[in-house]
């Protein structure tokens, strides 16, 4: 396995690749989530190329850059052994070099939901993104449906920029309780990490009701809201309903497809999961 760790070094990598390349992006502490992602273009891809570097760009103000978990020496382990061609390792001075002043950032579908509560959070993925995908060239690039705003960001700005790189997404991986796989689980304190799969118990609820006819957007989220609501430690910063492909926010009656998501806070540590409603 080569580890690369700047654009020229990549870009020399790819020049002796033949057939297709698969690109898994991730800001490492990787978990089963990231390697189901590595055994999806294994499945698919003459090679697997999977980046590691958690990006400034994305972060806020008081959010956790500086303390958000780390461990490359593992990480390069866990890739090695899924099977991975090559780990994309670039420096944040390798990747924003001084006087950089270019970024990408796409309209309408980040204006709502994580874009709403993390201004300027999207404009640094979808650049850091766009970055990963001229270094590496992939033909395919493997996402989780877990970000499922992010998700659709990315399709929206490899369509609209005409890239030539297929979006592909992938299931979220979930503890057996039901608690989606996260780098920051590892937050969660002991009683906190109890009470959080409540987060899935009551998507799975609201997706039940779904299931059997309700289509009242209204009462949909308040199956989501009253169930987090009886956990003490959960506190909520927003449950949506929205189409599922602008993400605006659906009202009355809604037919499918659609996206229920939340984001939770169990102290300090934010979580969000979703469900799509089809």
């Amino acid at each position: 396995m080569d580890v690369l760790t700047s654009p020229a070094q990549m870009h020399a990598w790819r020049t002796k690749v033949t057939g297709s390349v698969g690109l898994i992006p991730t800001m490492g502490y990787l978990h089963d989530g990231h390697l189901s992602l590595v055994r999806a273009s294994r499945q698919r891809d003459t090679a697997t190329v999977a980046s590691i570097f958690v990006n400034p760009t994305q972060f806020g103000p008081g959010e956790d850059f500086e303390r958000y978990p780390r461990s490359e020496a593992d990480d390069l382990r866990l890739l090695e052994e899924a099977g991975v061609a090559a780990v994309y390792l670039p420096s944040a001075a390798a990747m924003y070099p001084d006087r950089y002043q270019t970024y990408v950032e796409v309209e309408e579908v980040t204006r709502r939901l994580e874009g709403e509560h993390r201004p300027g959070h999207f404009r640094g993925v979808t650049t850091v993104v766009l970055k990963l995908f001229n270094a590496v060239q992939p033909g395919r690039a493997y996402f989780g449906r877990k970000d499922a705003q992010q998700l659709r960001v990315i399709r929206r700005m490899a369509e609209d920029l005409d890239l030539a790189v297929e979006v592909v997404p992938c299931p979220i991986v979930r503890e057996a309780d039901g608690l989606a796989m996260s780098s920051r689980n590892i937050y969660l304190t002991q009683a906190e990490r109890a009470a959080a799969p409540v987060i899935f118990r009551r998507l799975r609820v609201a997706g039940a009701a779904w299931a059997a006819g309700e289509r009242r957007a209204e009462a949909l989220r308040e199956i989501v809201l009253r169930g987090l609501a009886s956990e003490p430690l959960a506190t909520v910063e927003y449950v949506s309903l929205a189409d599922d492909v602008t993400l605006e926010e659906r009202e009355g009656i809604v037919a499918g497809p659609a996206l229920l998501s939340v984001v939770v806070r169990f102290g300090r540590t934010r979580l969000l999961d979703n469900l799509e409603l089809v």
